[in-house]
């Protein structure tokens, strides 16, 4: 790994003595050329001297949001300048989708291996999206959930025999369309009375064994096909008119 310049953008003390510690034990081709513990003092020592790479803590002052600000704006004035974030926010998930929104070439948590020379020196080479095991396992473990229930919907539809236009009905009655409505929608063939019929096999289909006797009405058939994970309840979204 070739020599760089760094800034080190970190508010807390006993924080920032460790992380220069790691640096200039671990990885001695890292200069860094200045700290800043505000919004302030970044923007002045980097205007002073550019760096190849921003080791950046996204709370400062207490505010997550100034960090992310500092990662988008110092992305769209210096693209060619490296934004590493090294952050104590550990549960705040949303924090680190507005820092990849931002811009920045990775994530590395506070927590477990922390700052390592492989990450350093693959955002050096240029990978996007470096992360250390803490946020990996939680990224791996996102994906095998999301994975499982694109399964389980696809053996759904299957096993329930769903065509197009039975997951298209069942998801506007989600939405709160009325049955009218959801004739309007385009590309959708059949009236008011067909669409009776349809809902009847539905229930026939999707509880074989009645309901205890009881009812069955639109809002129970919607609960089931989400129960059943024929609708996926982060996807209900409405067709074009």
């Amino acid at each position: 790994m070739n020599s760089f310049k760094v800034i080190i953008v970190e508010d807390v003390p006993l924080e920032l003595k460790g992380t220069e510690g790691i640096l200039r034990n671990d990885i001695p081709e890292a200069e860094i050329i200045g700290t800043a513990d505000s919004e302030i003092a970044y923007w002045h020592l980097i205007k002073q001297q550019l760096p190849n790479l921003v080791l950046l803590d996204l709370g400062l002052g207490g505010s997550t949001t100034v960090g992310v600000e500092i990662c988008r704006q110092t992305k769209e004035l210096y693209p060619d300048v490296k934004v590493l974030i090294f952050t104590g926010e550990i549960l705040n998930e949303k924090l680190w989708v507005d820092a990849l929104d931002a811009g920045c070439d990775g994530i590395i948590l506070k927590s477990g291996e922390l700052l390592t020379r492989g990450d350093i020196s693959s955002v050096m080479k240029g990978r996007k999206y470096v992360f250390n095991q803490p946020i990996l396992e939680k990224i791996v473990k996102r994906f095998k959930d999301s994975v499982s229930k694109q399964i389980m919907r696809q053996e759904a539809l299957v096993n329930y025999e769903i065509d197009e236009y039975d997951e298209r009905f069942l998801r506007h009655l989600a939405l709160g369309y009325t049955k009218e409505q959801i004739t309007g929608l385009r590309g959708m063939p059949f009236g008011v009375k067909s669409l009776e019929k349809r809902q009847n096999e539905l229930i026939r289909r999707l509880f074989p064994d009645g309901n205890g006797g009881v009812g069955i009405n639109a809002t129970r058939l919607v609960t089931r096909a989400i129960e059943l994970h024929i609708l996926d309840v982060d996807n209900i979204i409405p067709d074009d008119l």
